[in-house]
């Protein structure tokens, strides 16, 4: 009885897990539809509109909590207890890679290093040239200043401007989608949603954005590059046990990406682009040193493991629900042994 009643548990485990995938994708679809109909039928770009469609996943994962599993919480909607330092990590991390990936952007043929460059605007080089005019925007002191000032630039925004507009995807992707995939396990959740995210984007790709010459194989090389950034991101938000955490890294990371662009010239955008070729290798690497380290183990409750029983109190009843019935299950089976 106890095996069958096991087997039980898992199956209705499995049918919430998949009711809460259909339900937030089903969510996701609806509203990014009609984000992009707005578009069409205002004859406003998508790019334009892009902070709006930022929030997408998220009021998808709104949706999915209310109907549950997982509650708000079990979906890392919640502060990082005793693990704060991962908050200054995501902050940094995206800071390394991008410098790395700029590094070996340099080491290419044809890439120029324009120690000059104004990471803020992109102002006097190819990325963004100087519009006669027109404001000049902030200006930078010279190398290595202007870098400098860009990291610190970078942090202080992505951190916190950047962080609420990144947590609209990423309560979304790394919170609900996470949990409700967490039976896949660390690998195959990260690949999944990482295919589920570069696929979100195409409405603004095919626009031009990240790839402007080339629109539709930009669809293409953006999701390669969610699929390379995914286990990263899935690792920092396992390791500090919220979503604000990823949130952070992709705000910083978001705010300081454009540095590659703008000190590295020259070279396809597909290849010298943070979520380009090199994007894509830098990342890549991250997540091999991942490998070597060993991925963390993925759990349903990876939000809210190691909490006291009155903490527990809070967590969603239907959840706690599935895992006591395993308990006293177990507890039986134990008893029946003992006599």
């Amino acid at each position: 009885m106890t095996v069958a009643s096991n087997a039980d548990g898992d199956a209705g485990t499995g049918a919430r897990n998949l009711r809460s995938v259909a339900v937030f994708l089903g969510a996701l679809v609806a509203l990014s539809s009609g984000v992009v109909a707005v578009s069409r039928l205002s004859d406003v770009s998508m790019i334009a509109l892009a902070p709006l469609y930022m929030f997408t996943p998220m009021l998808a994962g709104i949706a999915t909590c209310i109907v549950g599993p997982p509650s708000f919480e079990r979906a890392g909607l919640r502060l990082p207890r005793n693990r704060f330092r991962w908050l200054g990590i995501a902050a940094v991390v995206p800071i390394v890679l991008v410098l790395l990936g700029t590094a070996l952007a340099l080491a290419l043929p044809g890439v120029e290093f324009v120690p000059d460059a104004n990471p803020l605007t992109g102002e006097g080089t190819d990325f963004a040239p100087a519009q006669e005019g027109e404001p000049a925007g902030p200006s930078l002191p010279d190398w290595p200043l202007n870098l400098l000032v860009a990291i610190v630039a970078a942090v202080a925004i992505g951190a916190t401007f950047n962080a609420v507009f990144a947590f609209g995807e990423e309560f979304g992707w790394r919170g609900v989608l996470l949990t409700a995939l967490a039976p896949l396990g660390f690998w195959g959740a990260s690949a999944v949603i990482g295919v589920l995210w570069g696929l979100w984007h195409a409405p603004i790709i095919l626009e031009g954005y990240n790839y402007p010459s080339y629109p539709v194989l930009g669809v293409a090389v953006m999701t390669a590059a969610c699929l390379a950034m995914s286990p990263v991101y899935t690792y920092v938000a396992v390791a500090a046990r919220s979503v604000v955490a990823p949130a952070i890294f992709h705000g910083t990371f978001n705010a300081f990406a454009a540095t590659m662009i703008v000190f590295a010239q020259g070279g396809s955008e597909l290849v010298v682009n943070p979520v380009g070729a090199i994007g894509i290798l830098v990342f890549g690497l991250a997540a091999a040193a991942i490998a070597v380290r060993g991925p963390p183990s993925l759990e349903a409750n990876w939000a809210v493991a190691g909490k006291t029983d009155g903490d527990a109190d809070a967590t969603d009843g239907r959840d706690r629900g599935a895992v006591e019935s395993t308990t006293d299950d177990e507890l039986g089976a134990d008893e029946r042994g003992q006599q």
